[in-house]
């Protein structure tokens, strides 16, 4: 049985995805939709839908006349981001410590039990997307949506680097554990000990991705 055209194209773009995040196509390398629909044995048409999608979600750059381009990564760029995104986490810790209820807190610290480990997933992106979650619920949970919305901006610029940090399972146990004492200490009323925690469990998170990062724009590029 044929596979439907929405099958297809999903399929082309997850494997995009995967082949940019995973370093398989290099940062700044030019793609091309002939090169691409030869590799992937498809038409052109999931090729091009693929990479509107891709350029929406800002992993690759669309230049007219000149091509699809694969995303530089930019570590000066990134470390400007995460010193928004940690600015935005303490203020969401601010609204959450004051507006938040017990009982709030306490479901969400029950989702991050480092014990029980509810819905934890060795998948990095799924991982991401929960990670993400947690900290949008804290925003959310204070009533600002608009902190939400920017913190959901902040983190689509950093995301190519975010999930890379989910690519180890100690790292996961850690996530675990951060987010439960971060909520803890919400709990106890404890501002400043929660942005204690969330500085250092940002910034912890931020140098892991790098180093692997730098690591991975180390390696040979592969051939197209």
């Amino acid at each position: 049985m044929a596979r439907s055209k929405q099958s297809t194209n999903g399929e082309v773009f997850e494997k995009l995805r995967e082949m940019i995040l995973n370093f398989e196509l290099y940062p700044g390398s030019r793609i091309t939709e002939t090169e691409l629909a030869e590799r992937f044995s498809v038409s052109r048409t999931p090729i091009r839908e693929a990479l509107q999608r891709l350029a929406y979600e800002g992993h690759i750059v669309i230049m007219p006349k000149q091509g699809c381009f694969v995303r530089n990564i930019d570590i000066d760029e990134l470390t400007q981001h995460y010193r928004v995104r940690i600015a935005l986490e303490m203020l969401s810790l601010e609204v959450a410590c004051a507006e938040m209820g017990d009982a709030e807190l306490e479901a969400l610290a029950e989702d991050w039990d480092p014990v029980e480990q509810k819905g934890r997933t060795d998948n990095s992106e799924k991982m991401e997307a929960r990670d993400e979650c947690f900290h949008i619920a804290l925003a959310e949970g204070g009533g600002n949506k608009a902190l939400a919305h920017y913190l959901q901006q902040v983190n689509s610029q950093i995301r190519v680097i975010r999930r890379l940090d989910f690519t180890n399972s100690d790292r996961i146990d850690r996530t675990y554990a951060e987010h439960h004492e971060i909520v803890q200490q919400l709990l106890r009323r404890d501002l400043e000990g929660a942005k204690a925690l969330m500085t250092t469990h940002i910034t912890r998170s931020e140098e892991f991705a790098k180093s692997l990062t730098l690591r991975q724009l180390a390696r040979p590029q592969a051939s197209m």
